[in-house]
Formats: structure tokens, sequence, C-alpha cells
């Protein structure tokens, strides 16, 4: 497995990595997400500044325990990935307060847990994985999750839900007026804000033209 992407922490990587991915085949939640998640934290923490040693072991660790989007326990699986991340970096001999800032920054990173992030790592963290919610990124990532969960692409009869509620678990378009085209609103740091800004007017342009389209 590269771990160039890791410099100059490529050791640690090697360590965490293989706890990191969970064995349930998720490709929005897989190797590349972590890198990228990884890459847009290190470009926070360049100007928010924190401890890269912490960040990376949250980075690598935070969706170490897979709970599909629709599971009615989706609000525990950061609880769950703190936890078993937790021991991993216990059994690497990590010591005690250095474990609890990694649990922290993972329990706090999900929308659905509804943490509040209390250290700038677990702001950064945070930031870092709703970046990768945004964006083309984010458009695809939707799409792929809806496939997972045999949803329908929009509602033919009624796509802006103008009659209707909204459900992003039967039509994969509303999920962006139910979660994605809110996250930028809520970014913790100035640097992750200015970058959701960006990626948010790319979902608003995809949503226009999706719309265009059907």
């Amino acid at each position: 497995m590269p771990l160039d992407d890791f410099a100059p922490y490529q050791d640690l990587a090697g360590n965490l990595l293989p706890h990191g991915l969970d064995a349930a085949g998720d490709g929005s939640h897989d190797l590349a997400h972590l890198r990228r998640v990884w890459r847009s934290a290190q470009r926070i923490r360049a100007r928010e500044g924190g401890d890269p040693v912490i960040l990376l072991a949250a980075a690598l660790l935070h969706d170490c325990v897979h709970v599909e989007k629709n599971s009615s326990l989706k609000a525990e699986a950061s609880r769950r990935a703190a936890d078993k991340a937790s021991a991993v970096l216990e059994s690497i001999g990590w010591e005690p307060g250095r474990v609890g800032q990694v649990a922290h920054a993972i329990a706090a990173h999900s929308f659905s847990a509804g943490i509040e992030p209390e250290t700038l790592e677990a702001r950064i963290l945070q930031d870092a994985d709703r970046l990768d919610a945004l964006g083309a990124i984010g458009v695809a990532r939707c799409f792929y999750t809806a496939g997972r969960m045999n949803s329908l692409l929009y509602d033919p009869e009624d796509p802006e839900a103008r009659n209707r509620p909204y459900d992003d678990r039967r039509y994969a378009v509303d999920h962006f007026r139910t979660k994605l085209l809110n996250l930028a609103s809520g970014f913790r740091t100035e640097a992750g804000a200015h970058l959701a800004r960006e990626r948010h007017e790319r979902l608003e342009r995809f949503l226009r033209e999706f719309q265009d389209e059907i």
C-alpha cells in the first residue's frame, strides 16, 4: 500500500491503515476517502495550526467502523469508531491523553452524532470530512451511496419536492436539500469554511443543471 501521501508519517500510517478500513467495501469510505480527508486536514492545518500526528491518526481511523447510511445505528457509528481507534492506539503504546484526543476528534466528526468538537484537531477533522461531502466528489459520493441503498435518482412526479416532504432514503437528489446544501454554513474553521464555499457553489451548479435536464 503506497504511503507517500502520508509523509513524513509513513510509519504511523502503515501501522494504522490496516485498522482504518472496514471490510464492507463501501467505495465512499475507502482508502481514497481517507487520503482526501488527510489532504484536506493538511490544507486547513497549514492555516489554523494543530497537532499533525493527532490529526493523521484521527483521519485514518475516523471510519474504522462501518454503518450503512440507512441503518438505525448510524448515529452511533462515530462513537464506535472512537472506541475501536482507542483500542488500536493503546495497543501500539500511545499514552491515554493523546488517545483521548484522537477519540474525541473521531466521535465528534460525524454529522449525525451531533457531538460538539472541543479541540482544534476535532474541528479540523470535522471540516476535512465534510469537505468530502461537497463539490464534485460530494455529488459522486451521494449517488454512489444512493445506489447502495437502492434509492431512485429523483421523484419524476415532483423532483423538487414542492408538494411532498423530502425523502432522501428514497430519492437521491433529495439528499442535497436535507443535508449537503446545509453543510457549508456549519464549518468550524476559517480555512475550512473558505474551501466549503467553493465546493458549495459546485453543488448548487450541479443541482441547477440536473433539474434543467430532467
